[in-house]
């Protein structure tokens, strides 16, 4: 992203961090009475004191005392007012915000942000974004309240000894451009570097954290804590110089503060013979003293201003790097929603289950696909027909685009060739319409740190305990989940309180909670021994067979025949050959476990005794340079990225004694 974009998405994010006005003028209100009050707090008291020394008549002072009172009790009530009203604004802005960084994220996410470190992206997504709160608390409302109150604070001296009113007015802008020339100077640097550092910080430290166990074992260790301690001691560095800059700018506010008092002593003192203002013609001892200890009170509510100076640094840098993190313009490479709804009106009203989950046939027609930044497509000619009841094998090499596939049927990456639901296009519809009926349990499925029961209600929170005792049964996990303690067992942070094999089945249970009509299953077993990967799969298979459902199911695990109705097997090919199969496959499970349909149940599937489907499957393959490197994903090391630019779907038909016995039947 060029400077110009960053910098113009910046104004977008600073604009989306100012609150409404709203919300924001009743604090900037509250600020300005709160900071008058305490200038006004000190004029009075000094005048009290200086006038009191004369031992006047009681009845003298009675005004001067009623308002020290109300200037004490209104600046303590005006700071609570201003303070709570001014908070209460940042954050609701702060939870607009959130929400709008993250509605610019979703559509691009996972693969779009692939370049950003994950220590980094979660430091831009809650450090950073904290930081922009900054904006109205300690930028724009300082500056408004801190200008405000000087100007009318220089009017009143100048009425008193406009003299002294004239120094006070060069003081502070002295005070304000010099003190903000030398902090810009010492910390200007620093204010720019500490949240790129914060990030790398945080990049680092989850990466030894994440793999302590590797690190450990191959006695990496202590060069990563070395690299560590060294983005620490920059870290550290950038603070010092940020703090000695804070500490100039303060010394700066302090001596044009203390300048403003002796400019004001130098032109008071003649004025006690010679004359004031135009509020005091005969300029008298209290008036003067008042006119030499405004000044303090002033520079007390100024010194906000280069602060706001330094605030405002810190601040566009932070939403420079919240606004890094979405492209301008998403790549190519990630799917963005047409916006044109009536696609799907002129298609069949029915096409898609709008709620109940209806049946629904996946066709792929020459689909390709490749991540970003990649040259060379991860996937590329894939022809497959998925229809409600098939259970299809895939299987294939490392690198062969397994994966690939599968996040391109959830829409995580878009396509070439065609993708059609029910007949249609997936690109006419948005990406919520296709995950919708198009279901991912991924090879390493996200589990939150919190119960089984809030795992599960992730997918459907109007579900049921006892629902989901009956899901968790399909799974295999009843006993289980009845061991430790029932549906409030907490899992730990991404699961890490269970094993591999468990941690599929909640997630499988989490998929058929939704009821996708299709699901896709991708190695649920890597994570599992070789003992469990059986048992594994067989459960899977059972759990989600249905006449209506269709599961694709990714493994390098051999499945017997009587759990699937297809097998394809995706391979690189060295030439540009075609390779189509066609063949029958029955459906032993469907009819194992929902019996045999009587004539009339479901007329619109035409379902007897006999239970039967076809399926068409088809792979073309593309060519492949000799070179490339194959891949499913840009996160795999060594070059392997998405490299292959062709693949061959190898349909394996299942033994024919199956026909046999379900043409028995």
């Amino acid at each position: 992203m060029s400077d110009a974009t960053l910098d113009s998405a910046a104004r977008d994010v600073l604009r989306l961090a100012q609150p409404r006005q709203r919300w924001f003028v009743p604090g900037l209100l509250a600020g300005i009475g709160s900071a008058v009050m305490a200038v006004g707090l000190l004029a009075c008291s000094a005048w009290l004191i200086t006038f009191a020394a004369d031992m006047p008549s009681l009845a003298f002072l009675g005004m001067a005392i009623v308002g020290v009172r109300a200037f004490a009790i209104g600046r303590s009530a005006l700071r609570y007012l201003e303070r709570l009203t001014s908070h209460d604004a940042a954050f609701r802005q702060l939870a607009e915000l959130r929400l709008g960084i993250f509605r610019r994220i979703v559509p691009v996410a996972p693969a779009g942000l692939a370049s950003t470190g994950r220590g980094d992206l979660l430091t831009r997504l809650v450090r950073d974004v904290d930081d922009l709160q900054d904006l109205p608390l300690r930028v724009v409302q300082p500056l408004l309240v801190a200008g405000i109150t000087a100007l009318l604070s220089v009017v009143g001296i100048w009425l008193i000894v406009p003299a002294a009113g004239l120094t006070l007015l060069v003081c502070l802008l002295l005070a304000g451009v010099l003190g903000t020339v030398f902090s810009g100077t010492l910390a200007a640097r620093s204010d720019r570097e500490l949240a790129p550092l914060r990030g790398a910080l945080a990049d680092e430290v989850l990466e030894i954290v994440e793999n302590l166990d590797v690190l450990t074992a191959f006695d990496a260790l202590s060069p990563r804590l070395v690299a560590l301690a060294r983005t620490d001691a920059r870290l550290r560095r950038a603070t010092l110089r940020r703090s000695v800059g804070v500490g100039v700018q303060s010394a700066v506010v302090s001596l044009f503060a203390g300048a403003a008092t002796l400019g004001a002593l130098y032109f008071g003192i003649p004025a006690l013979t010679s004359g004031g203002g135009l509020l005091s013609p005969v300029l008298l001892g209290p008036t003067l003293v008042v006119a030499v200890l405004v000044p303090m009170a002033v520079f007390e509510v100024f010194g906000m201003i280069p602060f706001a100076a330094s605030a405002w640094r810190q601040v566009r840098v932070s939403a420079r790097r919240v606004a890094g993190v979405v492209p301008a313009s998403p790549p190519a490479e990630i799917p963005v929603d047409v916006g044109h709804p009536q696609a799907l009106l002129s298609a069949d009203q029915d096409a898609l289950p709008a709620s109940a989950p209806l049946p629904v046939v996946l066709e792929l027609t020459d689909l390709g696909a490749r991540w970003p930044g990649q040259s060379e497509p991860g996937v590329a000619g894939v022809t497959l027909r998925l229809a409600p009841g098939d259970r299809v094998h895939l299987a294939g090499p490392s690198g062969a685009g397994k994966t690939t596939l599968a996040q391109t049927l959830v829409r995580f990456l878009d396509y070439s060739g065609s993708y059609r639901l029910n007949g249609v296009e997936a690109r006419l519809l948005t990406q919520t319409e296709v995950r919708r009926v198009v279901g991912l349990c991924e090879q390493r499925p996200w589990l939150f740190d919190d119960s089984i029961r809030q795992n599960l209600l992730f997918a459907r929170d109007t579900a049921t305990d006892a629902e989901l005792d009956v899901v968790l049964a399909r799974v295999g996990l009843a006993d289980w989940v009845a061991q430790r303690g029932g549906l409030d067992a907490r899992v730990g942070e991404r699961g890490a309180l269970i094993s591999g094999g468990q941690a599929q089945r909640i997630a499988l249970a989490r998929a058929l909670l939704a009821d996708f009509p299709v699901l896709i299953v991708d190695e649920p077993t890597a994570n599992v021994d070789s003992g469990g990967a059986d048992a594994l799969v067989r459960d899977i298979l059972t759990a989600a067979a249905d006449a209506r459902r269709a599961v694709l199911l990714i493994s390098h695990t051999p499945v017997p025949d009587e759990l699937v109705t297809a097998r394809v097997t995706l391979s690189a090919r060295p030439s540009g050959s075609v390779h189509v199969a066609q063949f029958a496959a029955v459906q032993p499970l469907l009819d194992q476990k929902h019996g045999e349909h009587e004539q009339g149940d479901r007329p619109d599937e035409q379902i007897t005794g006999k239970m039967q489907l076809a399926t068409q499957l088809a792979v073309t393959a593309g060519r492949r340079r000799p070179d490339a490197h194959v891949g499913e994903g840009p996160e795999d090391a060594g070059g392997n990225g998405p490299g292959h630019e062709g693949a061959i779907a190898h349909a394996t038909r299942t033994h024919s004694d199956r026909n046999e016995r379900v043409q028995d039947r």
